[in-house]
């Protein structure tokens, strides 16, 4: 191959016929053969794999980004370069930059070009209770149906899902590794219908995949943590290994805001668990209930950075003024937003969150079940949605809504500066067929191999 200097994304398009085959079979799954065409028009037969056993190789032609390219103060471009990739017993050993001298004896791997990319993370899912797997089945209509009408029917449902749910769990765990993700948070009902079962069968399932995929858990009381009488069985499942102490809309389920909170944060106190809960609520009392977590967390500092609250549709709700001050408070206590980016009439402030220090994270909640059919377990589809809704349709900001979908790491800081991957890293990444994250956040290319602890988990890659 003819040598590579630094690329922008316009001298990498002019590459890409050099590149199409390559990178289009790299997608596909293992033991295929395939011609290569080479600049000199030879035909070089090669083969991919979708095994990779040996803890020490070398991954090469990875695209890593190198800074940006500006027009006076405006960011323009990317520039990106090749390099080989040392990986050695789960962690980024070197990065070798292309026509460097490679050390010998060390088994070799093919990306063909690629960009890398940080591994994505699903911070918000759950993985215990499904249609995905099994036959298409469409949500029940939902209109004019409360949340106590959907758990009433959720009751009627759970004895139907519990008998393959570990097989469903496992199948969702394929799918976002398929799609980038390696980290995951998932919510577990403990209800009285399922008791305990559905955390002991997504257990099992995280167990099977224990080396290449990462999941906390959160023992959810869906059907109301005083309305279904759930504290015994909440404390048995933090006995069982879970990290965090769910919650659900304490006014509108359990009928009592305060009870509701203090119940769910004595839990956490007593087992030294960290909290996520579902507010849901736009009422002013889903205003109350923020105010009184973020009162209780002052109140307690063993809370301090370990408070999330999932979906938080209230902020949606509060003046610019209100929601400055709100967001100052959430970024002092360490208090986390978890968000769908949902779409739709309510808008939530993510980007101002963000500004203030909050950390915002995002997760696919429902793939497809009695909830909603819509989840595509892609993070990388969240950073999508983000840049349009937030109108991030530039360079700069495209490249900077890849945050929410990897846990806050970007390949470039905000000068333009290589953060990641540095040696000594995690292995955990993924390849796309993109010139940089920009094009990768605005079309959404397919993930052609996903790397965790330098282990390869889904996709496939050229066999050198």
């Amino acid at each position: 191959m003819e040598q590579t200097l630094p690329q922008s994304r316009r001298t990498f398009l002019s590459h890409a016929g050099k590149l199409t085959t390559a990178c289009t079979v790299a997608g596909l799954s293992g033991g295929l053969v395939h011609e290569a065409a080479a600049n000199t028009g030879d035909s070089i037969v090669e083969t991919t794999t979708n095994v990779l056993a040996d803890r020490h190789y070398l991954l090469t032609d990875v695209r890593l980004e190198e800074g940006f390219e500006y027009d006076g103060e405006t960011v323009i471009a990317t520039r990106t370069a090749l390099y080989s990739l040392e990986i050695k017993d789960g962690t980024i050993a070197a990065l070798h930059p292309e026509n460097s001298t490679l050390p010998g004896g060390v088994p070799r791997y093919q990306a063909h070009g690629q960009l890398l990319l940080p591994a994505m993370r699903d911070m918000h899912i759950h993985l215990d209770k499904t249609f995905y797997g099994g036959p298409w089945q469409a949500p029940r209509p939902r209109q004019g149906k409360t949340i106590m009408d959907m758990i009433a029917l959720e009751e009627k449902l759970l004895p139907q899902l519990l008998p393959t749910s570990q097989q469903r769990a496992e199948g969702l765990i394929a799918l976002l590794q398929s799609k980038g993700s390696t980290v995951a948070r998932s919510h577990c009902n403990i209800d009285p219908v399922s008791g305990l079962k559905s955390l002991e069968h997504l257990q099992r399932a995280l167990e099977n995949h224990r080396d290449e995929f990462v999941c906390e858990i959160v023992a959810f009381p869906q059907h109301g943590l005083l309305h279904s009488k759930v504290e015994g069985l909440m404390r048995e499942a933090m006995q069982m290994g879970v990290q965090y102490v769910g919650g659900l809309d304490p006014t509108n389920v359990d009928g009592a805001m305060e009870k509701s909170l203090d119940a769910m944060f004595q839990i956490a106190l007593d087992t030294g668990k960290g909290v996520d809960i579902h507010l849901h609520e736009t009422s002013p009392a889903g205003v109350a209930a923020v105010n009184y977590i973020i009162d209780t967390v002052e109140k307690n500092p063993a809370l301090l950075g370990k408070v999330t609250i999932s979906h938080a549709f209230a902020l949606t709700t509060l003046t610019p003024e209100v929601l400055e001050e709100t967001a100052s408070r959430l970024a002092e206590r360490q208090i986390t937003i978890a968000s769908t980016v949902p779409i739709g009439s309510l808008m939530m402030p993510l980007p101002q969150l963000s500004k203030k220090g909050v950390f915002v994270m995002t997760g696919t909640d429902s793939v497809i079940d009695h909830w909603s059919p819509f989840g595509s377990g892609d993070m990388l589809e969240k950073a999508y949605l983000y840049a349009q809704l937030y109108r991030g349709s530039d360079e700069f900001h495209l490249s900077r809504a890849m945050s929410i979908a990897t846990g806050g790491i970007l390949p470039l800081d905000n000068e333009g500066k290589r953060s990641w991957p540095n040696v000594g890293d995690d292995a955990a990444f993924t390849l796309v067929g993109a010139s940089c994250s920009a094009e990768a956040v605005a079309r959404v290319p397919a993930r052609s191999a996903t790397f965790h602890k330098g282990r390869l988990v889904s996709g496939s890659i050229g066999k050198a």
